[in-house]
């Protein structure tokens, strides 16, 4: 039996995971929701949560914790929400028509009064 050293990076790892789940409307707020979201995809009007996760694995580093994806002025945004190394939590709003970054936010991690960094 053959072994595979090829290990998954945590952010592609979580991007497969999730992908898989949105792809079953599972986190759809209603079915309404999802049949909006993939009729997009299929007129080319946003890219495949995939794609974007693929992109944002490159440029950041971070585990992710939330991903939603809400029309705004007629145009969809994906936000992803990141825990980075040290804590940080970094929120992203993606273009998802375009996977450009179009906004970031970062919050620093909330440790008691009196613990070490």
């Amino acid at each position: 039996m053959a072994s595979s050293t090829h290990r998954l990076s945590p952010l592609r790892a979580t991007a497969l995971v999730l992908a898989a789940v949105l792809s079953t409307g599972a986190l759809a707020r209603d079915r309404g929701d999802h049949e909006r979201a993939r009729e997009a995809v299929v007129a080319g009007q946003i890219l495949p949560l995939r794609n974007v996760l693929e992109r944002l694995e490159r440029e950041q580093a971070g585990q992710v914790l939330e991903i939603e994806l809400e029309s705004e002025d007629r145009r969809w945004i994906y936000e992803v929400k990141l825990l980075q190394p040290g804590g940080q939590l970094l929120k992203l709003e993606v273009d998802a028509g375009t996977g450009e970054v179009i906004g970031r936010r970062v919050r620093p991690d909330r440790k008691p009064h009196g613990e070490p960094r």
